[in-house]
C-alpha cells in the first residue's frame, strides 16, 4: 500500500498553523483500484446535448458527507479511518444556457484503472469518477485525461478559510462567503454558492465559472442557501 500525505487542499503546503492545520489531509489509495459500474442515461436522468453557457466547480465538505452518508459502500475509501479528507472535488459541470443543462452527451466506456487511482486522492470514489466523466466530462470536447486535469487544476488552486476555527462559532451562508472569498482573490463572493442540509449542515460549494473558465458572478436563482441561513461545519469526532 502506498502512502501520500497531502498537505492543505489545493496548496501543496506542509502543516501550518490556522488554514494548513485545519485542511489537513492524508490519502492511503491502495495498489488497486475498485472497478466502478457502468454510468447511463435514464428515464430520470436523460441524455441532453445542450450548448455549453458556463459551469460550476463543485466541491464537497467530506467530513459531512460522512456524517450523513459513510456507511454507503461508495463512501468506504472517503470516509474510512485511514484516509482525511477536507474538501473533496466533485466535479466541473457545465451548464446551458438556460435552466437546463447538458448532461450524458455521449456513450462512454469505464475509465482506465490508471485514469481513476490519478484521481482517487482528489475525487475519493471510483464511482463518482465514472459517474462525473459519463454525466458532465462527456459534454465537453475535452478527452477524459484532459477533461479531469482541468478540474484538478481548478481544485488545485483553491484556497480555504481555517474550517475548524469556524466550526466551532455561529455562522452565516454570507459570512462563509466572505471568508471564502478573502482566502481567495480571484473568486469573490458573487461566485460562490453554499448548498446545505437541512438541518443547516455544509453539504458543498459550488462556484461558478464563465466559459473560459474565469470566475464570475452566479446566475440569479441558480440554487445554494441564503446568505442570512445559518450555517453548521461538522467536522468529526465530535465537533460541531
Amino acid at each position: 500500500m502506498r502512502k501520500l500525505v497531502l498537505g492543505i487542499v489545493g496548496t501543496g503546503l506542509a502543516l501550518l498553523p490556522g488554514i494548513a492545520s485545519a485542511q489537513a489531509l492524508m490519502c492511503r489509495p491502495a495498489a488497486g483500484v475498485e472497478r466502478p459500474r457502468p454510468d447511463l442515461p435514464d428515464a430520470k436522468q436523460p441524455r441532453r446535448i445542450l450548448p455549453i453557457g458556463s459551469y460550476t466547480l463543485a466541491l464537497t465538505w467530506n467530513p459531512g458527507l460522512c456524517r450523513a452518508d459513510g456507511t454507503n459502500p461508495e463512501n468506504r475509501f472517503r470516509c474510512s479511518r485511514g484516509a482525511r479528507f477536507g474538501f473533496t472535488l466533485h466535479g466541473l459541470w457545465p451548464d446551458g444556457t438556460g435552466k437546463t443543462w447538458p448532461q450524458y452527451c455521449a456513450d462512454t466506456r469505464i475509465l482506465s484503472p490508471a485514469q481513476i487511482k490519478q484521481m482517487l486522492c482528489t475525487t475519493p470514489s471510483a464511482q463518482l469518477i465514472q459517474h462525473e466523466w459519463a454525466k458532465h466530462g462527456t459534454c465537453t470536447s475535452m478527452a477524459p485525461s484532459t477533461y479531469f486535469a482541468t478540474a484538478k487544476r481548478l481544485y488545485d488552486l483553491v484556497r480555504y478559510p481555517d474550517m475548524d476555527r469556524l466550526s466551532r462559532g455561529d455562522l452565516t451562508v454570507g459570512q462563509f462567503k466572505a471568508r471564502f472569498a478573502a482566502a481567495n482573490p480571484n473568486i469573490p463572493a458573487e461566485s460562490i454558492r453554499v448548498t446545505v442540509t437541512r438541518e443547516n449542515w455544509l453539504d458543498e460549494l459550488w462556484l461558478c465559472l464563465d466559459t473560459g473558465l474565469r470566475y464570475e458572478r452566479c446566475k440569479p436563482n441558480s440554487g445554494g442557501a441564503a446568505d442570512a441561513n445559518p450555517l453548521r461545519i461538522w467536522r468529526g469526532s465530535g465537533r460541531r
